[in-house]
């Protein structure tokens, strides 16, 4: 690494944060040596600072794993908790040397843009990642006033959507946290505390959780576990959006990955690129499609008593998949509800009132704790650091940012940012996408003209929209096997992995099929 008269620290390739992302990127990038910035003093990400005790992984092991890194137990059916994961994520790091790139407590404080290319809007190319000399600095404090410059060529963004900046309601005068006597924290506070200390913060308490998302379910779980007994009292949910929550991926005896994971399945929907052919297909498979859909939600309904607690959302669960807002529900979750632990509310508003919460109804709830699990401001992260002119276009009118393979955007020349494209397993997503900016990164091939670029993307804000109402979460999972070959195809290997057409067609793909080229 070499040094300027201004001992600014000048390397090829920096990566910030060392999560799930920032592992793959630097594993796929090591031919370029780079500098992973971890603010912590380890790895893991999420998994490691932003989980409660009973966080699980939502997938099965087999796909949630990098393709040449199996699960020592992949076939194990159960759902390795976030210390599993994070034991899996070091294991990696320590087999292929990983945790030599990373610079841990060192927080990413600010970043400029020190080369030549300008926005641009109107089509032109976008430029090699590699251009032979440095096009950002980055600003890295390692102490409580220490700060360190370094430049790079090529700047990989793995700071992720959750975590850091809570997203906090907004209330009218009078009707916020302020006029609250009892305790307001967000579920991000509340995931730095141990099992103890978070279980002698809801015992015997009144407890709101505010959110129906994997998160509050799993806080609202935590509650009622440490409210047993005569003196345990109630968690009360506010639940304003109804998603579909699923106990298992078990459908009527059916394997769930034989509705939506398949080549075949997924030929049924629609995706970005597709020929006038197959969008006159999508258009006459609607009525298979939603009776898809259908059959998943007969089958929830008469597993779990939706209907009974008022929580059969309004929108069909085809909705929710494309959306990657699934979420898998605690074993005992009604259970408790069964018994009075778990109590829900539905209101279209709501706000604090001294004693605790009142809605629009005009009844009031009484609360010792309220819990914010409202989710994050994912792009104010990045916004946080990114220089203008970048920072005004990280996001278009449609909310999305505009992601080329869900890693590059058209118009910040010389970034990626890997961990925000959403799908069936974020982890091989972010794994293949990194093998797809290594070789973009050698030469081996061309991505199109900014103005092409931002054509793809804009076809995928639009697939989506169509699909779902929730499009905002730039979420692939109804036609990610095709995103995959698209990324294949640009780097020269054989988009279809299998070995014979009856594997291609009905059995799931995962992280294994895209070891090697094939």
């Amino acid at each position: 690494m070499a040094s300027d008269e201004r001992n600014v620290k000048i390397s090829k390739v920096g990566v910030i944060g060392a999560g799930v992302s920032g592992l793959a990127a630097a594993k796929q990038l090591a031919p370029h040596e780079p500098i992973v910035f971890e603010a912590t003093d380890s790895i893991g990400g999420v998994w490691k600072h932003c989980s409660y005790s009973s966080t699980k992984l939502q997938s099965l092991r087999c796909d949630y794993e990098f393709s040449d890194f199996p699960w020592p137990d992949r076939n194990n059916s159960s759902f390795p908790s976030h210390a599993e994961i994070v034991d899996y994520l070091e294991a990696y790091a320590k087999h292929f040397d990983v945790l030599r790139c990373v610079r841990f407590n060192s927080k990413v404080v600010e970043v400029r843009f020190i080369g030549d290319q300008k926005i641009t809007d109107n089509g032109g190319a976008y430029g090699s990642l590699l251009p032979g000399q440095s096009v950002w600095e980055v600003a890295v404090q390692t102490g409580s006033d220490t700060i360190q410059w370094y430049a790079f060529e090529f700047l990989v963004m793995c700071i992720g959507k959750y975590g850091d900046i809570p997203k906090i309601p907004v209330f009218p005068k009078g009707k916020g946290p302020d006029v609250f006597q009892g305790q307001v924290m967000h579920s991000m506070d509340y995931s730095k505390l141990d099992q103890e200390a978070a279980t002698q913060l809801l015992r015997g308490k009144k407890v709101v959780v505010v959110g129906y998302k994997k998160s509050a379910i799993d806080l609202a779980m935590e509650c009622a576990e440490a409210n047993q007994g005569p003196e345990g009292q109630p968690c009360t949910m506010i639940v304003r959006t109804r998603h579909w929550i699923v106990p298992h991926y078990w459908v009527w005896g059916l394997p769930f990955f034989l509705f939506y994971s398949t080549r075949f399945s997924q030929f049924l929907h629609e995706r970005p690129s597709q020929s006038l052919l197959k969008a006159l297909l999508c258009i006459l498979f609607t009525p298979l499609r939603r009776g898809v859909s259908k059959f998943i939600e007969s089958y929830l309904l008469w597993k779990m008593p939706l209907e009974k607690y008022g929580l059969k959302p309004e929108h069909p669960f085809e909705e929710d998949y494309a959306s990657c807002q699934m979420a898998i529900v605690p074993e005992n979750f009604f259970g408790e509800a069964e018994k009075g632990k778990i109590v829900f509310k539905r209101p279209s508003k709501w706000w604090f009132w001294e004693g605790g919460v009142e809605f629009d109804d005009k009844t009031r709830v009484e609360a010792d704790l309220v819990v914010l699990a409202t989710g994050f401001e994912g792009k104010q992260k990045i916004k946080s650091i990114l220089p203008e002119p970048f920072r005004s276009v990280v996001e278009f009118p449609s909310g999305i940012m505009p992601l080329y393979r869900g890693m590059i955007h058209p118009l910040i020349p010389n970034m990626a940012f890997v961990g925000y494209l959403e799908s069936v397993s974020n982890l091989h997503s972010a794994e293949l996408g990194c093998k797809w900016l290594s070789r973009l990164a050698e030469g081996e091939f061309k991505v199109p003209s900014v103005e092409g670029m931002l054509e793809q993307t804009g076809r995928e804000v639009e697939v989506s929209k169509r699909t779902t109402r929730f499009y905002r979460r730039h979420c692939i999972s109804t036609y990610s096997i095709n995103h995959d070959d698209d990324i294949c195809e640009e780097m020269g290997w054989r988009a279809w992995r299998k070995n014979n057409w009856f594997f291609e067609a009905f059995s799931p793909y995962t992280s294994q099929d895209y070891e090697k080229e094939k």
